[in-house]
């Protein structure tokens, strides 16, 4: 069950900064705050960790013009309320965000999936055959990766107890992650502040808290998620990849390049994990030049089937 209610934007939020209409929308019990901008094709926006939609105002500030588009926070994340009894999990978000999309009737759309924000968004296409007709997949991954070292690592290290403590009490992720995945500009304060006012209490901070260790945990889900790759690796898509992350490797792109045979990749030189804020002109860019010269085309030609 979904119903749209009220709610009210945070006085820390700043209209220059985040220039757009907040709206907020109960789904299953959360309070599920969103932005839906412009009009034209569909581009749903998908956050990671530990963002929210504030993660592509620039982005969506120069695409509204020519496109719908929508950006969701999940629940605990952002101006989100989860219910009581939430765990945070992906495969828990991906529930969500597909209730989202059913919600709004969305039709003909295109994911654009950072990070965790990629998994999930592919987890919901697969949820709804038919609603997703194009891909913009940005330093994220779609399958198990127990057993490899480089995320075994970072899972146990930031997923156990110490890095839950400091997540929680010294809202570490946001103050470590956020400046480490923007390589090619350093945040200003005010930007870091609304990572950190939307995480400003140690219970607000358990969303990024929970998912590190979700990175092993989780492996069913990645798994099933893997599994209906096959479904969706004909559709468009356009693999935008900062080249300088280190979370996510060029093994993992080349993998995504592998799984979706109609792609077409823009390495975002210099950039980290958030390329969408990093480099927005070129990410802007990327996608403008991707729509007009395969994903309308792809478009018109399965409407004339």
């Amino acid at each position: 069950m979904a119903e749209i209610t009220e709610s009210v934007r945070p006085a820390w939020v700043d209209d220059e900064l985040f220039p757009f209409e907040s709206r907020f929308i109960e789904i299953d019990g959360h309070t599920v705050h969103y932005i839906d901008e412009g009009s034209g094709p569909t581009l749903l926006f998908l956050h990671g960790n530990p963002t929210w939609s504030f993660l592509w105002r620039d982005v969506i500030r120069a695409l509204r013009d020519d496109f719908r588009c929508i950006a969701l926070d999940y629940p605990g994340f952002g101006l989100s309320t989860p219910r009581p009894g939430y765990r945070y999990f992906p495969e828990e978000h991906a529930d969500v965000v597909t209730a989202f999309a059913e919600t709004l009737g969305l039709e003909k759309v295109t994911l654009v999936g950072q990070d965790w924000g990629g998994l999930i968004g592919l987890a919901t296409a697969q949820r709804l055959p038919g609603v997703f007709d194009r891909l913009v997949l940005a330093n994220t991954w779609a399958w198990p990766v127990n057993g490899d070292f480089h995320f075994e690592y970072f899972s146990r290290i930031f997923g156990g107890p110490p890095g839950r403590f400091l997540a929680r009490r010294l809202n570490f992720v946001v103050n470590m992650f956020i400046p480490l995945g923007h390589r090619r500009r350093k945040l200003t304060a005010a930007e870091m502040s609304h990572y950190r006012r939307a995480m400003d209490t140690p219970e607000r901070r358990i969303a990024s808290a929970v998912f590190p260790g979700r990175v092993l945990a989780s492996r069913d889900f990645f798994a099933e998620v893997e599994a209906g790759l096959a479904d969706l690796s004909h559709l468009p898509t356009l693999i935008v990849w900062g080249d300088a992350d280190i979370a996510f490797r060029p093994r993992e792109r080349e993998r995504l390049e592998a799984t979706f045979t109609n792609h077409e990749t823009v390495i975002i030189e210099g950039a980290g994990t958030y390329a969408e804020s990093d480099a927005p002109e070129e990410f802007v860019t990327a996608m403008r030049e991707w729509t007009a010269t395969h994903g309308d085309a792809s478009r018109a030609g399965e409407a004339n089937k």
